[in-house]
């Protein structure tokens, strides 16, 4: 009976390491194994199903680029105060591009930075989220991000900056990343500005018109895509955050460091959903 009982209890056990590559079973394999040598890191998850698809090297620490505005923004959305109105200081707008070019002195609704920051990826628009929501101390807001990480279970992650510039210790992991969006996608605020191609908003006092529009390439093309963040910088390469709903399916992708994002990440796609 005992030696029964160990069998069933091994056979469990077995299936569950199993699973990832059971649930990758009916994609095809050399699509995948092709994808994953252009890139550092990589996981793919069907969110209805709640099953790994695939994954390579998911809990290596790499520099998350500007997929860092995830963390930022939805801080941001769940904050309460997106309506609330934030002017413009020096200090907000000392970031490299990508940036909206605000003037010192404009003021804009928290919502209007929020979507610049998510859209464009403006590195002005996240580091005026910062201060403003860091009660004028960006190091404060970053604690905050480290703060919610730790809430959420990322525990290869630590924040250095709000918009994802490369720094020692401001690291992720693809694993962390998914993590990060599968709750931020339950925030309907969230998923109604990562869906959007672009956006237009006016400085409240100057009336300066503003225009973002998406960093997300497969976004404009693909009618099976609904977001989510794009990134790169010189030491991160070109990552991407991909959710993608097509009937029943519900995909969520993270890569990072992959030198030709949009094809790889369109072929994965399309594999996983049978569009190919």
């Amino acid at each position: 009976k005992q030696t029964g009982n160990f069998m069933r209890n091994f056979l469990k056990i077995f299936v569950l390491l199993l699973s990832p590559i059971l649930a990758f079973a009916y994609n095809d394999a050399k699509v995948f194994q092709k994808i994953e040598k252009d890139l550092d890191s990589i996981i793919v998850k069907d969110l209805n199903k709640k099953q790994l698809i695939f994954q390579k090297d998911a809990n290596q620490k790499i520099r998350p680029a500007s997929l860092t505005k995830i963390m930022t923004s939805i801080i941001a959305i769940e904050s309460g105060k997106m309506d609330s109105i934030v002017t413009i200081t020096a200090e907000m707008k000392k970031v490299e591009p990508t940036i909206m070019n605000f003037k010192v002195g404009e003021k804009f609704y928290l919502r209007d930075l929020v979507n610049a920051a998510m859209i464009k990826s403006a590195n002005d628009a996240a580091n005026a989220i910062a201060i403003y929501l860091g009660n004028g101390s960006k190091q404060k807001f970053v604690t905050m991000m480290n703060t919610k990480a730790k809430k959420l279970g990322m525990k290869n992650t630590n924040f250095e900056n709000p918009c994802g510039f490369d720094a020692p210790n401001h690291k992720s992991t693809a694993s962390d990343l998914l993590k990060l969006t599968e709750y931020s996608i339950k925030n309907s605020t969230f998923n109604n500005i990562v869906k959007k191609e672009s956006y237009s908003f006016k400085a409240i006092n100057t009336k300066r018109s503003y225009f973002a529009h998406t960093s997300n390439k497969l976004l404009p093309k693909e009618k099976y895509m609904i977001g989510v963040k794009t990134g790169y910088t010189s030491k991160a390469g070109p990552c991407l955050i991909a959710r993608a709903k097509d009937g029943k399916k519900d995909i969520l992708l993270v890569m990072l460091n992959s030198q030709n994002r949009w094809a790889n990440t369109k072929l994965a796609l399309d594999t996983v959903l049978d569009k190919r």
